[in-house]
């Protein structure tokens, strides 16, 4: 097949400064990751014709930081390609986009980048003494859910967990199996926001969130920023690493309904169709996989993404994670080998292709998996868009 993916490697990646309330200033955050980046490929801010991003500065609550004005007006690149928004598949879109734009032709090399601010400005908005007024009447799918008090999330997706846990007899223990394992691997992750051990017992006592999920079911807001650079296969020759990432296959269909509630809740939606589609432009299968870098938004986000690989058959994602030994760094398909968003912070869907591209280059030190792992799997998103990808060593 000739693919799009196959014309394009990834040559570089950058990350800055990640922690709770850093108080720096977004744009900061995305010039320090995208700078780290054009050092790591080995290119100068005159190489790059191409700028992508996923959303840009849309709201004021941090979930988003810097854009595609902000980069290009901070390092004056003059991209002759670029692209920003969220209705793209899963945070990993930019990518995608950015692939398919290198196939065309249109660009060489494109700065890819993610930023988030979300404690930060949470930490100013509580300080605000004149916060903003509230809008007199709710629009959209919230008008559904905020009367019932689903603000979060955490209410819709534990909609699902439920589910599955009374369908296939999932548990609390299972799902913190998960958790468990991001925590162990994010000890050993120096940008990691928590590190300290996680017992099972901690998990099951801490708070609820919305039942059955829990306070360690959830991912950590962070401040910080990642990005990487994608070059043509010829251009990145060029570039300072031998041996940069091939991408072999990525997936972002939609199939399901984008609705949180008007489908099936036996899963998380919007997975199938990026799942399906991915394997549908490989000769590789789930059993030819390392290790999985896979969004954990919550837990149960991940334990959908298992299934939806074809990991395990659909109902056995608690049984598979049970214990944790299977998904440990040294089991039979290591997971979110640097924490995760669940302990390491949630960067948005971009901390898991950093740490792909880490482990695929041998550069993860004590977390790395063992045996020169040569494929690795990366989700992003699911429940909104999501986003499957296959990368493996140049």
């Amino acid at each position: 097949m000739d693919k799009f993916e196959s014309r394009s490697r990834i040559t570089g990646i950058g990350m800055s400064q990640v922690g709770r309330r850093l108080g720096v200033d977004p744009v900061g955050l995305a010039i320090d990751a995208c700078i780290a980046a054009l050092a790591d490929a080995g290119l100068t801010r005159r190489d790059i014709d191409g700028l992508a991003c996923h959303m840009g500065p849309v709201s004021s609550d941090g979930y988003s930081g810097a854009g595609i004005i902000d980069v290009e007006e901070v390092l004056r690149i003059h991209p002759r390609w670029f692209v920003s928004g969220h209705e793209m598949a899963g945070h990993s879109g930019p990518l995608l986009q950015a692939a398919l734009a290198i196939a065309a032709g249109l660009c060489r090399h494109v700065l890819i980048f993610r930023c988030t601010w979300e404690t930060t400005a949470l930490a100013r908005a509580r300080s605000d003494r004149d916060p903003a007024p509230q809008a007199p009447w709710v629009e959209g799918d919230h008008q559904w859910r905020l009367p019932f008090g689903a603000f979060s999330p955490a209410n819709w997706i534990a909609l699902y967990a439920d589910r599955h846990f009374n369908k296939y007899g999932t548990t609390r223990e299972q799902l913190g199996a998960i958790a468990l394992n991001a925590r162990a691997n994010a000890a050993l992750n120096a940008y990691a926001v928590y590190k300290d051990p996680l017992t099972m017992d901690d998990y099951l006592s801490a708070r609820m969130i919305s039942t059955p999920l829990g306070l360690y079911d959830c991912d950590v807001p962070c401040d910080g920023a990642v990005a990487m650079v994608l070059s043509a296969a010829d251009a990145a020759r060029d570039t300072r690493r031998p041996n940069p990432i091939r991408i072999e296959a990525m997936g972002g269909q939609t199939t399901e309904r984008w609705s949180w509630d008007q489908d099936t809740i036996d899963h998380e939606p919007l997975m199938k169709g990026a799942a399906s589609s991915m394997w549908a432009r490989t000769d590789l299968k789930p059993a030819d996989v390392a290790m999985a870098q896979i969004y954990d938004g919550f837990t149960f986000n991940c334990l959908s993404w298992i299934e939806t690989l074809g990991f395990c058959p659909t109902g056995e994602g608690g049984r598979f994670v049970e214990g944790g030994t299977r998904i440990a760094l040294d089991g039979e398909l290591p997971i979110n080998t640097h924490g995760g968003q669940l302990s390491a912070g949630r960067l948005q869907g971009y901390g898991f292709l950093h740490e792909a591209c880490v482990q695929l280059w041998g550069e993860a030190g004590d977390r790395q998996v063992p045996g020169d792992p040569q494929v690795s799997v990366v989700t992003t998103g699911g429940g909104a868009p999501g986003g499957a990808i296959l990368l493996t060593q140049g």
